[in-house]
């Protein structure tokens, strides 16, 4: 559903991913692992529009979507959550919400709302508190629930438990799993929980310095007999 095909990017003059390849298929969690700094965040930025791309090209089924800004990347269906600043602090939940959905009618809107507030009640009690008020875990709620709003049919998150309790961080997992198994959405995960993100995960990429290391199962990389090194940064 998703590709980059020999993507070379960065950030103007510095080079972070080299020759990459990356696929996510449809309706599956793909996990993108590897030690600090081997450029995972700056693949789904480079994705989404965010870095400088020297070559290679980005495809969403089949078609070129390298060039494109990532306003209509969003119109398209693909979603980025960054670790922090997804939602707007200063604005109830329920104007969140709203500016989400500014592009659909009121009765799609309301649809929408409603199967958001499915995957996370927890916000149902919370739609007029600030949401700069919410706990981490509160936040990624609202992020994902936005997304949801917005049509969202791929799901890139980077680091969506960073800081969480470990209470959110295996709720975000279990709605992770639900959103892919209720709503069919395509995810593609960066997460620093590697073991757990493997787990929940169908197939995985591995950065390394910026080069991809491993592309394949999910379950295939946790049973590799290298796996802790490739964890703590050693290439194949």
């Amino acid at each position: 559903m998703l590709e980059a095909k020999n993507l070379y990017a960065g950030y103007k003059e510095l080079h972070v991913l080299f020759d990459v390849n990356f696929k996510a298929e449809r309706n599956k969690i793909t996990a993108v692992v590897g030690p600090n700094g081997s450029g995972k965040s700056t693949l789904l930025k480079s994705i989404f529009g965010f870095t400088t791309i020297y070559e290679g090209e980005i495809k969403l089924e089949g078609k070129d979507i390298t060039n494109l800004h990532p306003h209509e990347k969003t119109r398209l269906g693909i979603a980025y959550l960054p670790q922090t600043d997804n939602i707007f602090t200063e604005l109830t939940v329920r104007e969140n919400l709203v500016i989400a959905g500014y592009i659909l009618d009121e009765e799609e809107y309301r649809d929408r709302l409603e199967l958001a507030l499915s995957i996370f009640p927890e916000l149902k009690d919370k739609m007029e508190r600030k949401a700069g008020m919410l706990s981490g875990g509160e936040r990624q709620f609202l992020g994902i629930a936005s997304a949801l709003i917005r049509r969202a049919k791929i799901l890139m998150l980077d680091e969506p438990t960073a800081m969480l309790s470990p209470k959110f961080a295996s709720q975000i997992f279990e709605r992770i799993i639900e959103l892919r198994d209720e709503l069919k959405l395509t995810i593609v995960l960066v997460e620093q929980n590697v073991m757990k993100a493997l787990e929940i995960s169908d197939n995985a990429l591995m950065l390394v310095g910026g080069k991809v290391a491993f592309e394949g199962k999910a379950r295939e990389l946790l049973e590799h007999e290298k796996f802790e090194k490739f964890v703590v940064g050693y290439t194949l």
